[in-house]
């Protein structure tokens, strides 16, 4: 099976588009959004849109578009900057429109957090599935966790870092129900039980695939740990 030509993931569930993949890379960083590092924003961008790339999701073109216009940025940055000139910031491209859809973000996941009770009333309810838990001190796991955590395992694997997107044989199926006996059993596994000791790279990418087809039809259920980092699967 050719993983990038063959084999298609929808994550109409736990997609997450460019936005998204900032606002990620800029709390990871602990940057302020209004005085973003384009040049490292951009690097790490563009490792995770090789990731993307290799899930061959229908708007990829969305992140293609977003790593653009980050490398227009970047290099309106490396012009001289003259003293006559009064030039607005060329980071103001991307801050304005993600300040904008941060407060969206935040109105958005606000509502969602009340029942909706005819067309303008809205009630109190428990905070939903995939918040931060304080009494575990866990949250759910997006995309972005996953290709952190899979990057690492893949960096351990190869000498080269990088992600070979040739085509090469594997079966997403089988690794699918190899995962479904394991969590059967066990109820749950923690990231790193999911590899033998230096895994080939088919086999990390499968797993990649296999666990967001999972995740897509609510077989199972992945959150990290809010103090340690660690991502545990739960069988559900």
């Amino acid at each position: 099976m050719d993983i990038k030509k063959d084999y298609r993931v929808k994550l109409e569930n736990i997609f997450e588009g460019p936005m998204d993949l900032l606002i990620y890379l800029i709390k990871k960083n602990e940057v302020d959004i209004y005085d973003i590092p384009v040049k490292l924003i951009t690097e790490q961008y563009l490792v995770y849109l090789e990731w993307i790339q290799l899930l061959n999701i229908d708007n990829v073109g969305d992140f293609l578009l977003m790593a653009s216009t980050l490398a227009q940025i970047k290099s309106k940055t490396l012009l001289p900057i003259h003293d006559d000139e009064d030039e607005e910031d060329p980071r103001m491209e991307i801050v304005r429109p993600l300040s904008e859809y941060l407060q969206m973000k935040s109105a958005a996941e606000q509502l969602a957090c009340r029942n909706i009770l005819g067309d303008t009333m809205f009630a109190r309810r428990a905070k939903l599935d995939g918040y931060i838990s304080k009494n575990q001190g866990r949250i759910q796991a997006g995309l972005f966790e996953l290709i952190d955590a899979f990057q690492n395992i893949l960096n351990r694997a190869v000498k080269d870092h990088t992600v070979d997107m040739a085509a090469e044989t594997i079966s997403v199926k089988d690794r699918m129900n190899s995962l479904i006996e394991a969590l059967e059993s066990k109820g749950s596994l923690v990231f790193t039980e999911l590899f033998e000791d230096n895994p080939e790279k088919k086999f990390i990418i499968a797993t990649f695939l296999a666990l967001l087809e999972l995740m897509k039809i609510n077989l199972i259920r992945i959150v990290q740990n809010s103090q340690n980092g660690i991502i545990r699967l739960f069988y559900q």
